[in-house]
């Protein structure tokens, strides 16, 4: 699918060796016009740096927060561009592995940040997000493209593949979790996330208990 946003996918080391579904990848092998740059810290990481520098760029962190532009209430116009190529920078992996990589990077911390107001929860099946409102980066890049188009800044020309091989992708581990054939794989199958999330608030809940009796 192109587009005029070049996105450069900065992964955290866990989420590029040990990760087996990540959404990053995924959704990276179906945008041409994006990289995947592997590390925690991108200091050293001269060609990101060369990007970063490149006037012809008009560089952004994927990031929320107070001080982040809003594409999806138009903070972002395309006169502020200025006529220079939109380069997004996102953030691969837990979200404490992304603070660690936003910590020891200061070049990404002076970078101005961009957000967005999703559409929709989480479609996540298959993973617990750690909090309403996270989504998977697939997700992330998926809202990100309708802000952009939404602000003239993008077109958003194939708003359903991403979302389709993400369902695709996650109806392969659910049968794959549910064949008995396939010893070691995942011994059971998985729970909807609201099941999960109520199961996990009962065991911190009970823990604490314990914590307070000793």
């Amino acid at each position: 699918m192109p587009t005029k946003t070049r996105l450069v996918f900065l992964m955290h080391p866990k989420e590029f060796k040990e990760e087996k579904a990540g959404t990053g990848r995924l959704t990276h092998l179906c945008l041409p016009n994006s990289e995947i740059r592997c590390g925690v810290s991108f200091e050293d990481d001269q060609d990101l740096q060369a990007m970063l520098r490149d006037p012809a760029n008009f560089s952004v962190l994927l990031y929320p927060g107070v001080s982040a532009l809003n594409l999806s209430k138009g903070q972002l116009t395309s006169e502020a561009l200025g006529g220079r190529r939109l380069l997004v920078l996102l953030l691969d992996g837990t979200w404490s592995c992304a603070r660690k990589m936003l910590r020891l990077s200061p070049s990404l911390q002076r970078l101005p940040r961009i957000m967005f107001t999703p559409g929709s929860p989480s479609r996540f099946l298959i993973k617990q997000q750690p909090q309403e409102g996270c989504l998977s980066t697939l997700e992330a890049t998926h809202e990100l493209f309708l802000a952009l188009q939404q602000s003239g800044l993008d077109d958003y020309s194939l708003p359903s593949q991403l979302l389709e091989l993400f369902d695709r992708m996650q109806k392969f581990q659910i049968q794959c979790a549910a064949d008995p054939s396939r010893p070691g794989y995942r011994r059971k199958p998985y729970t909807p996330p609201a099941q999960r999330a109520a199961a996990r608030s009962v065991s911190t809940a009970r823990k604490s208990r314990l914590f307070i009796k000793t």
